[in-house]
């Protein structure tokens, strides 16, 4: 009893008509949303019960309105539909609500004068709540709805504005049909889309308008949704969008629609009588393209003979050269809403430089350099078909020469694949690793061009250029803005200023400066890395180049302590030319009764030729390793007598094999005890320099000369950098001794 007369009560309440209903001016503060949302609320209960107070005013508050001017405390976009008067539904006074009103409350086709009206509205006549307001039963939406469930393959041309409107209202209904899913009947999927339309047009005033986003950011203005419903006559209340966090990031100031031709270029597109664009500027334009391409609202594709006779006489002025992917689903002018002149695109089947080097490199040189570009966008897109075909080559294992361009290719972004799967580590599944090796191809090429063009590393390092990287999702037809290259800082101090497959290569003789051993490193990498990914630069040797050698003598900036093995050719592996490395090679890597040979050559090579660096290389499945451990083991059984120089050589590698035993454990097998000696062997020669050579002691301590190792994977081609001796401290602080060989000639003498 007593709730019934509390809400007999309100309902008293609720119709009891004040004695005068004021009219709201200029001299009334803003409205906060949320008192302006309960007016709302109050104005649609008192329709709904059936007690208005109307909206009677006398000549006095009419005259008011005229003099003080109008600050409605609510802007709401409705349906034109006669069924929905908003002013009564919400039985408001005149200049209570800005009313704005289409079929379809929609931006579609009127999006500059909802926008434009709502940005008026909020900016100048101080309103804080936008209300999108849709209705049950609304025409245009099942209108919509049923162009849409009818509609054939292939777009067809509206035949007038009414088709063109409802065409367009179809990305409405068919988001309702996909969120309903199959079996959900025609009026299910139109009364469904009347709410999806509703945030629909509440993310086009957020996406598209920088001074709303802006002031909903600050709390000023708050934009929500509604339907009423015409059989109750009640209004169902949405709240705000679930986008509405996502969309206050949109960079987008105007809706598409109303971007001009003078935006784009003097001549409506941009030709070489334009001012060349900032690289942030650029980036921005190509976000903002994006977002319109994505959004479903382009503006690009109208370009009148005018315009095209402008980039004739004026010649291409591009903001943005893009390396994209030749894959038909991503039309890279038409992802970024692009007109012609403002994209200089570059496209191959992975978006990569791989074999095809010279021609991107050259081309964003001069598209850089002579046309004036400052951002180059690396784009790569999700379920790319090459980077799939090359993580496939890469599990296979394939290692066979290409039978085809196209397997050279796979074989070449193979590195590409290699680098997803040891960043994602195991258990990744196919799927994962090829989506991650798209990102870490994109970065690939972008370190690509960084590593092997000065003229691009030069505008980078002035400010004058931007490399950027980025992703096309297939499925969104967004896309994601990856920045620059982690890499970037340390690729600005590459030497090199030609791709491989570009490079004749300079021969070093004795008038060249010494190379400092990081210099000298780094080469090493990069020669390794050539020869890995199928593209060396070394072996074109010009006469001139030969006689240089002969006559200004060598200044080789490596000595190299290799394996005589016939699968580790030196030269080869680290795509070097004649002149670049001084090379001793013996069975096994080792100074074992070689020492005096190893020793005063590379004390020759680093005093009378200044060489900063030695390097020691083993490698895997060393057949000397492989057989010294192989009589270790024999010999634990039962031992033997050295018959013959091999199995001397074979002894003195007793030290290392026992060491790797002791460190591999009891339960390791031969084979692991070989591998692991293999690296253990790499430092015992290092150490042995250090520990008899008494010159190459006093370099490494004194800085002129580092000793570094490595182990040359004969499956994969890749040299595995060790780094200097772990004991190379201890050893540079103690006095070196005369190598045991040498010492008994020495006292002879």
């Amino acid at each position: 009893m007593a709730s019934f007369i509390s809400q007999l009560t309100d309902a008293m309440n609720l119709c009891s008509q004040p004695v005068e209903r004021q009219v709201r001016t200029t001299i009334d503060p803003p409205m906060a949303p949320e008192e302006a949302m309960k007016l709302l609320k109050e104005g649609n209960r008192r329709f709904v019960n059936g007690c208005p107070w109307g909206s009677k005013t006398k000549s006095a508050a009419r005259q008011q309105l005229v003099e003080d001017g109008q600050a409605p405390h609510t802007a709401i976009i409705g349906c034109a539909d006669s069924r929905a008067p908003l002013e009564t539904i919400f039985d408001t006074m005149p200049g209570d609500i800005f009313v704005l009103r289409n079929a379809g409350n929609t931006c579609t086709h009127a999006e500059g004068s909802m926008v434009g009206s709502l940005e008026f509205c909020t900016r100048k006549l101080g309103s804080r709540l936008i209300l999108v307001l849709g209705h049950t039963k609304c025409g245009a939406i099942y209108g919509a709805t049923k162009t849409y469930l009818d509609s054939q393959p292939g777009k067809k041309v509206a035949g007038c504005a009414l088709e063109g409107l409802l065409q367009d209202l179809g990305s409405v209904a068919q988001e309702a049909a996909q969120e309903l899913g199959p079996g959900a009947s025609s009026d299910e999927v139109a009364a469904h889309a009347v709410k999806v339309n509703v945030f629909h047009t509440m993310n086009f005033l957020l996406r598209f308008s920088e001074g709303i986003r802006e002031m909903v950011k600050t709390g000023q203005v708050q934009i929500q949704g509604g339907i009423y419903h015409l059989e109750t006559g009640s209004v169902e209340f949405l709240g705000q969008s679930p986008l509405q966090k996502e969309l206050l990031d949109s960079s987008m100031a105007i809706p598409p629609s109303m971007v001009t031709e003078e935006e784009r270029g003097l001549h409506g597109v941009r030709t070489g009588a334009d001012e060349r664009v900032p690289s942030d500027l650029a980036l921005s334009m190509l976000k903002k393209g994006n977002e319109r391409f994505a959004a479903g609202a382009p503006t690009a594709g109208k370009t009148p003979d005018a315009m095209r006779k402008a980039l004739v006489k004026h010649n291409q002025a591009p903001h943005s050269a893009i390396l994209g992917c030749a894959d038909s689903r991503v039309p890279v002018d038409t992802v970024f809403d692009a007109t012609p002149g403002e994209l200089f695109v570059l496209r191959n089947a992975g978006n990569t430089c791989t074999h095809a080097e010279g021609s991107i490199v050259g081309s964003l040189e001069f598209c850089t350099g002579k046309l004036g570009s400052k951002l180059i966008l690396v784009l790569g897109h999700t379920q790319c078909g090459a980077i799939a075909g090359a993580t496939a080559t890469h599990q296979a294992g394939a290692t066979n020469a290409p039978g085809c361009a196209l397997e050279g290719l796979l074989q070449g972004l193979a590195v590409v694949a290699k680098d997803a799967s040891e960043q994602l580590g195991p258990g990744a599944s196919q799927q994962e690793l090829v989506a991650h090796a798209v990102k870490v191809n994109v970065f690939h090429s972008m370190d690509f061009l960084l590593k092997f063009s000065e003229p691009l590393r030069e505008l980078v390092r002035k400010g004058e250029l931007d490399i950027q990287g980025g992703i096309y999702h297939l499925e969104t037809g967004r896309v994601e803005f990856l920045g620059q290259s982690p890499r970037q800082a340390e690729l600005l101090s590459s030497g090199l200023s030609l791709p491989p497959s570009m490079a004749l290569g300079t021969i070093r003789t004795s008038q060249d400066g010494i190379v400092a051993p990081k210099l000298a490193l780094q080469t090493l990498k990069e020669g390794n890395e050539r020869f890995v990914v199928g593209a060396p630069a070394a072996g074109k040797v010009h006469h001139s180049m030969r006689e240089a050698l002969a006559t200004k003598g060598q200044a080789p900036h490596t000595a190299i302590v290799g394996c005589a093995d016939s699968r580790c050719p030196l030269e080869t592996l680290f795509d070097a030319l004649p002149g670049d490395l001084f090379v001793l090679r013996n069975a096994g890597n080792t100074c074992t009764h070689a020492e005096g040979s190893i020793l005063g050559s590379l004390e020759f090579c680093t005093g009378a030729l200044n060489t900063q660096l030695i390097f020691v290389l083993g490698h895997t499945n060393c057949g000397a390793i492989k057989g010294a451990t192989a009589a270790y083991f024999a010999a634990k059984k039962q031992p033997t007598k050295a018959n013959n120089a091999l199995d001397v050589l074979l002894k003195g590698l007793d030290t290392v094999v026992a060491q790797a035993v002791a460190e591999a454990g009891a339960k390791a097998t031969e084979e692991e005890v070989a591998a692991l000696a293999v690296k253990l062997n790499v430092f015992h020669t290092m150490n042995f320099l250090m520990q008899h050579s008494e010159p190459i002691r006093e370099k490494v301590s004194s800085g002129k000369l580092e000793i570094h190792g490595g182990v040359y994977d004969l499956k994969s081609g890749r040299v595995e950098f060790l780094g200097s001796s772990p004991s190379q401290s201890k050893l540079v602080e103690a006095k070196s001794t005369v190598a045991p060989s040498l010492l008994d000639r020495m006292l002879g003498a």
